[in-house]
């Protein structure tokens, strides 16, 4: 008998989903994406692991490379492309890949999964050093692109982590950490866009946010080093330092435009009544991180 994946597996709980109104539709795969957060409670431990090894390799001046496809590799892009507005990071710092290119991004290149020169070619791209840290996304675990790009990145010295809905995932051999939440079997057969892509964004967030957290890039749970490039990122700005410094929304407007809009130098000039010179010093003494500017008077 043929082995099939986890991942590949007919779902016996709806098996009848065509037979369903509209109504008991949204009812049953809300009903399978409520398992998706208890399954991830039981990586947790992984998860940590996870946000710690990365978190460390940017304090070493490293980077964060996601690979994937189809979906996977969607979901990695999207939460790259999201750092840099939201923690204020480099660009580059971190970097997301698809299998077929940006094409990919909009439409269906299925068979790119299986091509393992599109992942030499993508890490080649990249250009790691073993300083990076490179995740490995797939549902299945199992695709050629993103085997030969976690199998290469480990020969070259780096750190790999592998996330996967599968736990007999290919992937996993080629892992110094693999995260695998047990979803089940999706709703329609093999459509791993569901359980396991909402699996896949969920832990996304936490090793992106998680790492982020720790090297200093909130400030309690504000996006500290948030970058203000449009209206409502302007107001959010202010309105964080307004509140970290118990002054007016106007006064944090003041203070935004006269730190060159960061966020975290306006707080330490409206706090400490610093310039903006000091207050870049005080930041650069403390390693970055407001809490320290703060809390060391």
């Amino acid at each position: 008998m043929t082995f099939i994946s986890l991942t590949e597996r007919r779902n016996p709980n709806t098996k009848d989903i065509d037979l369903m109104d509209s109504h008991q539709i949204a009812q049953i795969i809300n009903k399978e994406d409520q398992k998706v957060a208890l399954a991830i409670e039981k990586v947790l431990p992984q998860i940590g692991q996870a946000i710690e090894l990365i978190a460390q390799a940017f304090n070493n001046d490293g980077r964060l490379a996601y690979f994937g496809a189809g979906t996977s590799g969607r979901l990695g892009v999207l939460d790259a492309s999201e750092c840099w507005p939201t923690f204020g990071v480099e660009h580059g710092m971190v970097c997301g890949f698809i299998a077929g290119g940006d094409q990919a991004l909009r439409f269906s290149i299925e068979n790119s999964e299986d091509n393992a020169e599109l992942g030499l070619q993508d890490l080649k791209t990249f250009a790691p050093t073993s300083k990076d840290i490179i995740v490995g996304i797939s549902a299945s675990g199992n695709p050629n692109y993103v085997l030969t790009v976690l199998e290469q990145a480990q020969k070259q010295g780096c750190k790999t982590i592998a996330i996967s809905s599968n736990p007999d995932a290919e992937m996993q051999k080629f892992a110094n950490i693999f995260i695998c939440p047990i979803v089940g079997e999706e709703a329609i057969t093999g459509s791993s866009r569901m359980k396991s892509g909402t699996a896949q964004k969920m832990i996304l967030n936490m090793l992106s946010t998680g790492a982020m957290i720790r090297i200093g890039k909130t400030y309690q749970n504000y996006m500290i080093d948030v970058r203000p490039v449009n209206d409502k990122l302007i107001d959010r700005g202010c309105r964080i330092i307004q509140e970290i410094a118990n002054i007016s929304y106007d006064s944090a407007s003041r203070y935004l435009k006269q730190s060159n809009n960061s966020v975290k130098i306006a707080c330490i000039m409206a706090i400490k009544n610093c310039s903006y010179s000091e207050a870049e010093q005080l930041l650069k003494n403390n390693e970055g991180i407001l809490r320290k500017v703060l809390n060391n008077g």
